[in-house]
């Protein structure tokens, strides 16, 4: 199955790169769950599932001693390499997770964050990311949990009077929300011994920063866009007015829910 349609998305998904300090504090701390989950080692190689900027290849190295961010993304690629250039063990290749040849048995352990639920065959690029893992090696990874348990999804989308559709099974950022058809994907894929734990904590809308950070990531999400095209101004303040309780001298801290997921190769 063609990953077509998220390749053209994140190759023109320039906010991501423009504003990537803004969304490493917003998804850094959770990120961090999954590496803890991971609990990599020095003399370890790891792969960064979905890398996109780069942050937590670097983060992975740092603890391992070698990790290879991988991502479909040129635009994020180029702005990885800038960021990590001159920083020993750190490499970047762009690659499709369900089709790219890695070398069998290359890797300690695997990681993503936010970087499995986009795609287009989840059985493929599972099966492909166990091919690349030693036996027994280590898959860790956080996704979303359902829309329905975002609150910093919820309260915009409520102020906003936008109705936004969760979808199917399909790549989507909430395609994990019954984590049963995500266990299901990675039996299939070989892997044993998984572990789904909900988490649920708040995390700084837009990055550490204030109202006017936590608006622009708003505006500029696909619940944003939908506010602002059918609602208009009004709908945007509306909106800002209901972030305001959320204010915090850290930031906007809202609530969010999370899996942190692990898993061993057979």
């Amino acid at each position: 199955m063609s990953n077509e349609g998220q390749f053209e998305y994140w190759n023109a998904a320039r906010n991501w790169i423009d504003e990537q300090r803004e969304h490493d504090e917003m998804l850094g701390p959770l990120g961090r769950l999954a590496i803890d989950a991971l609990a990599p080692v020095p003399g370890e190689r790891i792969l960064d599932v979905g890398c996109g900027t780069g942050a937590t290849t670097l983060e992975l190295a740092r603890a391992a001693g070698e990790a290879v961010g991988a991502d479909i993304s040129r635009l994020m690629l180029e702005a990885a390499r800038e960021r990590a250039a001159g920083v020993p063990g750190v490499s970047f290749i762009e690659a499709d997770m369900q089709t790219h040849a890695f070398e069998p048995a290359s890797f300690d352990g695997a990681f993503s964050r936010f970087g499995v639920m986009f795609f287009a065959d989840t059985a493929a690029a599972f099966a492909n990311i166990a091919g690349a893992l030693a036996p027994g090696g280590r898959f860790a990874f956080v996704c979303w949990q359902g829309l329905d348990r975002q609150e910093w999804l919820q309260v915009p989308r409520e102020a906003g009077g936008v109705d936004v559709e969760a979808g199917d099974d399909g790549p989507g950022p909430f395609r994990f929300a019954d984590p049963e058809v995500l266990r299901r994907y990675l039996d299939e894929a070989g892997f044993v011994r998984v572990d789904i734990d909900g988490v649920e904590r708040t995390m700084l809308l837009g990055g550490r920063g204030d109202l006017d950070a936590a608006m622009r990531f708003v505006v500029g999400s696909r619940v944003g866009r939908e506010i602002a095209d059918r609602g208009g101004p009004e709908a945007v303040e509306r909106v800002r007015a209901a972030l305001e309780r959320f204010v915090t001298p850290r930031g906007v801290e809202i609530g969010c829910a999370v899996w942190v997921v692990r898993a061993r190769c057979r």
